[in-house]
């Protein structure tokens, strides 16, 4: 069978300092012991981290010069945020990057001047998309009227707690567009924090009713959709480099037990039974690096094409499947100890179940996939 579609894979020399730089950084920053004292904190993470992070420009990286980003594009912020999921470090960045995203997209030159500075600088910013549980419904419930005064809520609305911007999917005269809202225009009982199987991530349902919205905040026309349906595959691109991230580091974390543990006198990694899956890990994880940086190659500020669709897709069906994969053999290699929370496997087969409920699971973007390529 020949090759269907684009396989151009280039892996720029900036791509490679970032790679470098953030890799070092949250291998120093976010030890294993950092991420489990962040556990039970109210925002899941470090704030002097963030500022740090946001100095080190990281918060801009997908964003225009104009806007005071750093102007590598989108692609970019691929090796920062495998390498933050090497290190299991959860912070606003990928919601804002895509919050960002979908201002710069879809807003015109007056929201995007007033908007895109402020994520640029650190302010963390989210987007709420979710009417249901269902990434793949396109529908939108919530409303807003012609008074401008929304009617309804929003499920798992990532980093909600430390947003101060909300970028919100809306029903407006029949069509879909954008509310922008400020956290100051929500009260406490707005956010309901949701509980999430990976203890490391932070998402909550807000309630958006009754609050107006300024019409220089709203967004709408045909760019709107379209802004909406490629910001879905580039979130599902940024989990599938997250996740591979984390799939690396479950794979190092099994490795160094099955070099230390003895059973019968004998190292347990010197078993076939687990060496062979062991390698199936590794060659998943390569495959699924494979996948994210392609599809790096592809997106741009400009709409996504068919083969950036495709790319976006195949590496977020590849990569969830991998760090599934590996967060389960970890967990049984390391024995009854593997099903403790003590245990660090636990960390990975946690975000493993969670990556996978983010932008679409394997089976709906392998559905996408089957039209796409095969008709």
């Amino acid at each position: 069978m020949s090759l269907i579609g684009n396989t151009t894979l280039s892996f720029t020399e900036e791509q490679a300092m970032l790679l470098d730089v953030a890799r070092e950084f949250c291998r120093d920053k976010s030890p294993i012991t950092a991420v489990r004292a962040q556990l039970d904190s109210d925002c899941g993470f470090d704030q002097a981290l963030w500022d740090e992070m946001v100095s080190l420009g990281w918060a801009g990286i997908a964003l225009p010069e104009s806007c005071g980003g750093s102007g590598l594009g989108v692609g970019a912020l691929v090796p920062v945020v495998e390498a933050m999921g090497r290190a299991m470090l959860g912070t606003p960045l990928i919601s804002s990057a895509l919050a960002g995203q979908l201002l710069l997209r879809a807003g015109n030159a007056q929201q995007t001047e007033r908007l895109l500075p402020n994520i640029a600088s650190g302010v963390s910013a989210t987007l709420a998309l979710l009417d249901n549980g269902d990434w793949g419904d396109d529908g939108i419930g919530l409303i807003l009227d012609d008074e401008r005064v929304l009617r309804g809520m929003k499920k798992c609305v990532p980093d909600a707690s430390v947003a101060s911007i909300f970028v919100v999917s809306v029903s407006f005269k029949g069509s879909a567009a954008l509310a922008i809202v400020r956290a100051d225009q929500l009260v406490a009982a707005s956010l309901s924090p949701n509980t999430l199987i990976d203890q490391t991530k932070r998402a909550a349902n807000v309630d958006f009713s009754g609050i107006t919205v300024d019409e220089n905040n709203i967004i709408v026309g045909p760019a709107v959709a379209a802004a909406l349906r490629d910001v879905r595959l580039l979130g599902a691109l940024l989990v599938a480099a997250e996740a591979t991230g984390s799939a690396a580091a479950c794979l190092d974390t099994t490795v160094d037990y099955l070099k230390t543990r003895k059973q019968f006198g004998k190292l347990i990694g010197s078993y076939q039974a687990l060496k062979h899956p062991t390698v199936d890990i590794l060659t998943q994880v390569d495959s699924a690096r494979s996948f994210i940086y392609h599809a790096a190659t592809l997106v741009s500020d400009d709409a996504l094409d068919a083969d950036a669709e495709i790319a976006c897709r195949m590496a977020k069906a590849q990569a969830c499947q991998t760090l599934l994969y590996a967060g389960d053999r970890a967990v049984q290699f390391h024995g009854g100890m593997g099903f403790t929370y003590e245990c660090d496997a636990q960390l990975y087969i946690r975000r493993a179940q969670w990556s996978q409920q983010q932008f679409g699971d394997v089976q709906h973007h392998r559905k996408h996939l089957a039209t796409l390529l095969l008709g």
